[in-house]
């Protein structure tokens, strides 16, 4: 029986890009479409099979340790980069300032999809949801030098509507426009806590 079940939701690849160096600046630089390895996406410094850990697991391990990559993709619902948009108080709002690396519209939620739901695309890629990507401050910079004043009211905008960050199962070619699908763990919500 399968563990994976195929949703009816489906949506759009509406941007796509990749962050050059992060050493100098978090921005994503716009592309018509992403070659996914299993290693992320090519030209994406933060693809990888492994990374150093960082604030996401400190309460794992110690920082700087290395671990299965598991955030080598970022990705936003076109609906809530609308809504920090209008929060924020932008005319527009670049997904290259938050360094995603794909728009996708349609999706409900997105940003609180369960953790190994899979995204799959027109040509087969696909990718597995890792976790929410929690807002933090380093696009604050980055939108301060592109629309002055609108920076530091990221946080709370973004809070919840900041995606989810996701690594590569299946190697493929992502473009602008393709159709993304939804799969989801067929299981019962967590009660533990």
């Amino acid at each position: 029986m399968p563990a994976l079940k195929a949703t009816l939701i489906s949506g759009h690849v509406t941007w796509v890009g990749v962050v050059p160096a992060r050493d100098l600046t978090l921005s994503s630089c716009p592309r018509d479409r992403l070659h996914l390895t299993f290693a992320g996406p090519e030209g994406e410094d933060h693809a990888g099979l492994t990374r150093p850990s960082c604030l996401r697991v400190t309460a794992q391990y110690e920082p700087g340790t290395e671990i299965r990559n598991t955030r080598q993709l970022s990705i936003v619902s076109a609906e809530d980069l609308e809504a920090i948009r209008r929060k924020v108080g932008t005319e527009f709002f670049d997904p290259g300032w938050i360094g995603a690396t794909m728009v996708v519209s349609g999706i409900p939620d997105l940003t609180f999809l369960p953790p190994s739901s899979r995204l799959q695309f027109e040509d087969g890629a696909t990718i597995t949801v890792d976790m929410e990507n929690r807002a933090c401050t380093l696009p604050v910079q980055v939108i301060e030098a592109d629309a002055p004043g609108h920076g530091r009211t990221f946080m709370a905008a973004a809070r919840g509507r900041r995606g989810v960050t996701a690594w590569v199962e299946r190697e493929g070619i992502v473009r602008i426009g393709d159709e993304v699908r939804l799969h989801v763990p067929d299981q019962r919500t967590w009660r533990g806590h």
